[in-house]
């Protein structure tokens, strides 16, 4: 089974999760009233379908994720590729190149990333 989709107040919701993790529920109903300018209810609602969901687990109202947000931006450029760019990353690279003026050190940094998995390496 893929990572649980997540959608994007759902994402807003985890960014302010995955820093304060694990929080209690009611802590978090406070950061989101602030941040995101939600009800409680909304926040409740929220905890609950994503807890169904299989991305965050709620035990004794302390709150805590399951997905990691690395594990959420990949699986979200997955599906983006796939369904914008056919599955091709060469067809996506190109297409955000040509709209997006890259600096000498971005193209460096990609450039290493590339050096580095053709040499069989982690990336950093």
């Amino acid at each position: 089974m893929g990572t649980p989709k997540i959608f994007e107040s759902e994402y807003r919701f985890c960014l302010i999760l995955w820093e304060h993790e694990p929080i209690k529920s009611g802590e978090l109903v406070r950061l989101c009233r602030e941040r995101l300018g939600w009800k409680p209810t909304t926040t409740y609602t929220v905890i609950k379908r994503l807890a169904e969901r299989g991305v965050l687990k709620n035990e004794s109202s302390t709150v805590s994720s399951l997905i990691s947000r690395e594990q959420a931006q990949c699986a979200e450029i997955d599906e983006l590729v796939e369904k914008k760019f056919g599955g091709s990353l060469p067809a996506f690279l190109a297409a955000f190149a040509r709209h997006r003026k890259l600096s000498a050190a971005e193209i460096d940094e990609v450039q290493g990333m590339i050096d580095r998995f053709r040499r069989g390496e982690p990336d950093d």
